[in-house]
Parts: C-alpha cells; sequence; structure tokens
C-alpha cells in the first residue's frame, strides 16, 4: 500500500507524514512479515499454519486430518485425485502418499516427512503449543521444527510444481507419516506403508528429516546431512528384596543396590569408536572450533588418540561432541518401594543406550552388567533393535547440495553425519531405499528445542529452507 501511494505522487506535505507511518509499520513485526511474503511464501505459510494448529500428538492427536487436509491441498491444486492416498490404518491415525508424475526416465525420488509430534503441556510454554505464534523473529509450535517445517514444504513444493507444470525425469514422491515419535515396530507410518503399500513409496533414493543448517553466532558454519543413526535400546534394570518394616533397616536394601550400580554406570564411558561418517564430521567440524578443542579433534583422528582429549574434561564434556564418540547408556526412568513405611521389595530403573553402528547389541547387555557391578541387579532388554547400514555418500546428491549450500549459505561446510537420535530412515535403508536426513532449515547449534519447551524456528529460515528444497529437489529429479 505505501509503495503504491509512493509511485502515483506524493507532495512533500503528504510525504511528512506517511514515513513516519512506515517506520511504524516495520515496528510491527507480524504486519511487516505479512506484506513481505510472495505467494510462494504466503502458500507455504498457511500450509504450515493449518498443520502446526492441528493437534498431532501421536497418543491423543489426529493424524488422519492431517493427512486429509494436505490431501485436500493437494487436490485444489490440480494433482490427480489416483495420485493422490490418503490411508486410516487405525482410527485418529492417517498416512499421505502423494506423486508428481514425471517422464519416468529415472526411478522416483521420496520426500518423506512425518506428522505426529510428542506432548506439550500449555502450562509448560510462554505460548499455546498448538496455535502458530510469530514473535521476535520465530515462529513457535510444538511441531515447528520436528517434524512439520519438512512436511509444510514439501507439500508447498510439489504444489508448486505442479503450477509450474514441471516435468522432471523422475517421479516426485512425498510421504507425510504417523507415528514416528514411537519408535515402534509395530507403528502405522512409514513400516505399515512398506508393509502394504511398497509400490507407492518405492524410489531411488529418500530424503527426510535429520540434518540441518548450523548457526553460530549468526553465521552458517555447516550444513548437515545425516547418512546414519545411532541404534536405539532400551533396558529395565530391577533389584527385588524380601522388604521389611522400615523401623528395623536393612542394609541389603534394593533402592540402595540399584542406586548404587546407577552411580557406577553414570562414571563409565564405552570406548572410542569411530566411523567414516564421524571422521569426516569431526575433520570438518575442528575448522570452526578454538585452538584446544580443534587440537582434540584432531587427535582423534590420529592413530594414536590422546586419551586425555577424550575425557570428560575435555572433548567428551559436551554432550553432542560425546554422542558422535562412543555407544552411550544413560539412566532415563527410576521408581522404588510401595509405601513410606515399608522397606522396598522392588526397585526399577530405564536405561536408554544409543549404540554406534556396527557394534554388537549383545556386547552392550554384558558391558552394562559387568559396569553395574552388582548380581542382585538383574538386566532386561526392553526392545528390539532396528539396525541399518549407513547410506552411502551419494556423488550426485552430496554434489547438488554442495553447489546449493554455497549458493545460499556461503562459506558452510557440508558436513556428513551420523545421528544420535532416532528416524525412520533407518527403516527405509533396511528397504533398500537410501536415506539422506536433510532439512535445509538454520537453526543456531546452540539452541535446539525439539521436544522441549517453546519449540520454535526462525521466521528467515522457513522461508529460506523451504526453498532450498525446492531447488535442491528440481536439481536431484532433472527435468524441465
Amino acid at each position: 500500500m505505501l509503495r503504491e501511494i509512493w509511485r502515483e505522487g506524493l507532495t512533500s506535505r503528504k510525504r511528512s507524514w506517511i514515513w513516519p507511518l512506515a517506520a511504524l509499520v516495520a515496528m510491527l513485526p507480524g504486519l511487516a512479515a505479512a506484506e513481505a511474503l510472495n505467494p510462494q511464501q504466503q502458500l507455504a505459510h498457511d500450509i504450515y499454519k493449518e498443520l502446526v494448529e492441528i493437534n498431532t500428538v501421536t497418543a491423543t492427536g489426529d493424524t488422519l486430518r492431517a493427512a486429509e487436509a494436505m490431501g485436500a491441498r493437494l487436490r485444489a491444486a490440480g494433482l490427480a485425485d489416483a495420485d493422490i492416498h490418503v490411508f486410516q490404518p487405525a482410527p485418529r491415525k492417517g498416512n499421505l502418499v502423494a506423486r508428481l508424475r514425471g517422464t519416468g526416465a529415472r526411478k522416483p525420488i521420496l520426500l518423506l516427512a512425518h506428522l505426529d509430534v510428542v506432548p506439550a503441556n500449555r502450562e509448560d510454554w510462554s505460548v499455546d503449543p498448538f496455535k502458530m505464534t510469530e514473535q521476535d523473529g520465530y515462529y513457535y509450535a510444538r511441531g515447528s521444527g520436528d517434524d512439520k517445517y519438512m512436511a509444510a514444504a514439501f507439500i508447498t513444493n510439489l504444489i508448486r510444481y505442479k503450477q509450474e507444470g514441471y516435468k522432471p525425469d523422475r517421479d516426485i514422491i512425498v510421504a507425510l507419516e504417523t507415528d514416528e515419535e514411537i519408535l515402534d515396530r509395530d507403528a502405522l507410518g512409514i513400516q505399515w506403508l512398506l508393509n502394504n503399500h511398497r509400490d507407492l513409496i518405492d524410489a531411488e533414493f529418500a530424503l527426510n528429516e535429520g540434518g540441518g543448517v548450523g548457526l553460530k553466532n549468526g553465521t552458517p558454519i555447516r550444513n548437515s546431512v545425516q547418512t546414519s543413526e545411532k541404534v536405539s535400546l532400551s533396558y529395565q534394570l530391577d533389584v527385588k528384596n524380601k522388604g521389611g518394616h522400615s523401623s528395623v533397616p536393612s542394609r541389603d536394601n534394593a533402592i540402595y543396590h540399584l542406586a548404587e550400580g546407577l552411580v557406577r554406570l553414570s562414571k563409565f564411558s564405552f570406548p572410542l569408536k569411530l566411523n567414516d561418517t564421524t571422521r569426516a564430521y569431526f575433520d570438518r567440524t575442528a575448522q570452526f572450533e578454538g585452538e584446544q578443542t580443534a587440537a582434540d579433534m584432531r587427535t582423534v583422528l590420529s592413530d594414536k588418540p590422546d586419551p586425555a582429549a577424550m575425557s570428560f574434561v575435555r572433548l567428551a564434556a559436551n554432550p553432542v561432541y560425546n554422542a558422535q564418540l562412543r555407544t552411550t547408556c544413560v539412566a532415563t526412568m527410576l521408581s522404588g518401594g510401595h509405601a513410606v513405611n515399608a522397606l522396598p521389595q522392588l526397585a526399577s530403573a530405564k536405561v536408554n543406550c544409543r549404540i554406534m553402528p556396527g557394534e554388537p547389541v549383545d556386547e552392550v547387555k554384558a558391558t552394562l552388567e559387568k559396569v553395574l557391578d552388582d548380581d542382585q541387579i538383574t538386566v532386561t532388554q526392553l526392545d528390539q533393535p532396528v539396525i541399518s547400514a549407513p547410506s552411502a555418500l551419494h556423488e550426485e546428491i552430496m554434489g547438488s547440495i554442495e553447489k546449493l549450500t554455497q549458493e545460499f549459505w556461503p562459506g558452510a561446510v557440508v558436513l556428513p553425519i551420523m545421528s544420535a537420535g532416532a528416524t525412520d530412515g533407518s527403516y527405509l535403508r533396511n528397504a533398500g531405499i537410501p536415506t539422506y536426513g536433510h532439512s535445509g532449515l538454520a537453526n543456531d547449534i546452540h539452541d535446539i528445542r525439539a521436544h522441549g519447551k517453546d519449540e520454535r524456528v526462525m521466521i528467515k529460515s522457513f522461508y529460506q529452507g523451504e526453498d532450498y528444497l525446492y531447488r535442491l529437489v528440481k536439481m536431484l529429479s532433472g527435468g524441465g
């Protein structure tokens, strides 16, 4: 509006009041951001807002509603009904699979994002977690980063391609899944799609969550590509005892046995174990660290690593770096006793391990038992590991990422990473679909809020990342 008035011509008198008005508008972030959006950004904004405001908490929310909403968006944009599939594997559970058809000259590319989110309590947040709040240059909402940014970007870009009449060399498949957050073999998301509709999602390779753009003091230093994941495996520790009255205590106390074993575990470190991805990670990260940390990273890569460099007063003092160095096991839940005036008959804890790829799972349980060092503590494996081989550093994929990275974030290093967490990429890898965790979403490396209070993404990063993914998928799918 202000630009239009100016183009029509303003007297000096009118100019005297229009510029203060412009300054006032600039101080209203919401209004200024809304005016600045181009049509494609507005589309991305609207889709994103619709998604984050649908409560899709895995256990209690409605991913079917979200899948149906995105299917409706694609139909309205002109995608054929035959290429849009909304599946309901259970009440309130939904998966969307949509396809933009290309020439078929090459095998499809799969774009995967999950619709479900972890719980968020309103009383814990400074804003409503299920309303998109624009504040201080950020979009706040549960799932804003994990993983509705990617879901919104993929749907927006599929619509953009359709509107442009883009005809790629390979079909572009978007799959929005449920149940990723529960990490269960019986989950109704990608595992269900692989078991029941593999033909709809079969692809040469996939892009998924897992790697973003890291900002340090506002400067982009790395663009991460997740090629492998640690193996998540949980154990239960139990100590049983005959108990008795609390007025006649015994040193043979179930809680004490368990507590002492857990203290021993807290002081234990698994040995150093690197792989090709983590070696590349430390080699390229060293250039952005201070002198001592960089030297520690380089000695870790040497034939004879300095034990002091890997200690918990040096490199391993950083939990992120420690998770890249070795297998980790940590106590996450604790319970014991049945009455305040009774000796405990049972004390239990749950321990979650993140195991380095290639490390034998059975050895981890044996190590736990040795470290706990108490035959009264029984160790029971709670779940089955999902073990997957790393995805190869594909020349075409990495080359495209390198090229676009220098265009969007000059000077940033493309960094292969191993995720300490877990995604559904492991299921795709095991199904023969190489998967790369790569989002293009820039975020401060010291402000990671996924699964936490006041989850948020930078507004600038949201639109930049959406455009980056638009360009990257075009590069990888070819055609015109």
